[in-house]
């Protein structure tokens, strides 16, 4: 049997993914370990997984970067403080990734490397320093480069006309034109390790490894026809607490009317804002709205006003348990909550809050299977009535299950396992283990 590293950021969406498809690989007899942050490490001990925790890289200080310093700030908007904070993420800790897994890669040997498309160090300079097979494995959707489309990050529409592909054209132009400092320090970091320059995006790099593994279907993913050949689609890896139930509070809540979902996620930048328009725009209407504050939140912390007897609160509600019950799904665009969702048939209202979400709601809308609303015009009005049209055009949750159909297709972490095992039995990854043997 062989041996697999993650390399994940200790973020819930990064890290949930990742562990299905360890759990996956481990139930075929393979060893599975983890490196990244101890934040992230609490399911990895439940679940009996080793892991390699941050030691060079400093994870308090990466927190309150992405997080507590990001309050209240639209990426999109302020270009120039966006590439700066991507730089002291994605580049700037690459000699920390570095100098963390150099060691475990020499005293633990994996046979692969499963890389978060974001941590880069085994993309940019472990592969070849080191000859061990590489596989991206994403989070939502493939964030390689195309023709066609709009610079990943913005939330852009796939390009329908001849002059949508040109405004792409030069959007793209105008990003990578700006970008020089980006890829030259990218350059620089790896010239310290003794690399050639890389002539493209990191992004785009990314697409050579020998696999890179996408957990939806391509009909969310734009039905690109433009990915290399290391792409594959697997369908959803779904992860599900199987320690917790909430049975006994939901079985107090009324099933002769239909149940909305609200949910902000598990880690959070912007105030409560769809939680509070949900309480307020939601109450005493013919359904019962089940709101979520994730598990870094209280209750008791969340400002909503007076609640209505339809407004149920709670920290943390089971999927597996709510999902079968609920007619539309509110989010604020995390990945692992629309994949919920579509994997269940819910069409969904979406309000991208930060990040990737844009992306995430964007896709949603182009299937058909949601509304989009800014987080500037949340307001309780515009989401009552986003959630009541959800509600009653059925053409929402017809394309809902449409996506569901498509992302079933596919077999999730079963799919993973088997393309990492192909990966291994592969003629390079076998030259590799030649190489590493000799060294």
């Amino acid at each position: 049997m062989s041996r697999f590293l993650f390399t994940t950021w200790p973020f819930p969406g990064h890290v949930l993914p990742h562990v299905t498809i360890a759990q996956a690989l481990r139930e075929q007899g393979h060893e599975c370990a983890f490196y990244t942050g101890a934040r992230g490490a609490g399911i990895l001990d439940r679940e009996g997984i080793p892991y390699f925790p941050f030691r060079q890289l400093n994870e308090d200080e990466l927190w309150k970067l992405l997080f507590e310093d990001q309050t209240g700030f639209i990426h999109w908007r302020e270009a120039g403080r966006f590439q700066t904070l991507m730089q002291r993420w994605l580049l700037e800790t690459l000699p920390d990734q570095v100098a963390d897994l150099t060691p475990i890669l020499r005293e633990w040997k994996p046979d692969a490397i499963v890389c978060d498309p974001t941590v880069w160090a085994p993309i940019l300079i472990l592969r070849e320093r080191t000859g061990i097979p590489v596989a991206v494995s994403c989070y939502f959707a493939c964030k390689v480069p195309g023709p066609d489309m709009p610079p990943f990050g913005l939330g852009l529409p796939q390009a329908e006309h001849w002059y949508s592909r040109l405004l792409y054209r030069i959007i793209r132009s105008a990003v990578h034109l700006g970008s020089r400092k980006f890829r030259g320090r990218a350059n620089e970091i790896r010239a310290s390790f003794g690399l050639p320059p890389i002539q493209q995006s990191v992004s785009a790099f990314a697409g050579s490894m020998p696999l890179y593994m996408v957990p939806t279907s391509p009909e969310f993913d734009y039905n690109r026809r433009d990915l290399p050949k290391s792409v594959h689609y697997i369908g959803p890896c779904l992860w599900n607490d199987r320690h917790e139930a909430t049975s006994l509070a939901l079985s107090k809540i009324r099933r002769d009317r239909p149940w909305v979902h609200v949910t902000e996620g598990t880690v959070h930048v912007q105030a409560p804002l769809v939680l509070r328009a949900a309480a307020q725009g939601l109450a005493d209407l013919p359904m019962e709205v089940i709101m979520t504050t994730g598990g870094n939140r209280e209750p008791s912390e969340i400002d909503i006003g007076e609640r209505a007897a339809n407004i149920h609160l709670f920290p943390w509600v089971s999927h597996t348990e709510l999902l079968p019950q609920t007619a539309v799904l509110v989010t604020t665009g995390g990945a692992g909550s629309v994949m919920a969702g579509l994997n269940a048939g819910i069409p969904m209202v979406v309000i991208p809050t930060e990040w990737d979400k844009p992306e995430v709601a964007q896709r949603l809308v182009q299937t058909g299977a949601g509304i989009r609303i800014s987080p500037r015009k949340c307001t309780p009005k515009r989401l009552r009535e986003a959630v009541e049209l959800v509600l009653s055009d059925q053409k929402f949750r017809q394309n809902a299950q449409r996506l569901q159909r498509s992302l079933r297709r596919y077999g999730g972490p079963a799919d993973a396992v088997r393309l990492l095992e192909e990966l291994l039995a592969s003629p390079a990854a076998q030259l590799a283990s030649s190489y590493e043997s000799v060294r």
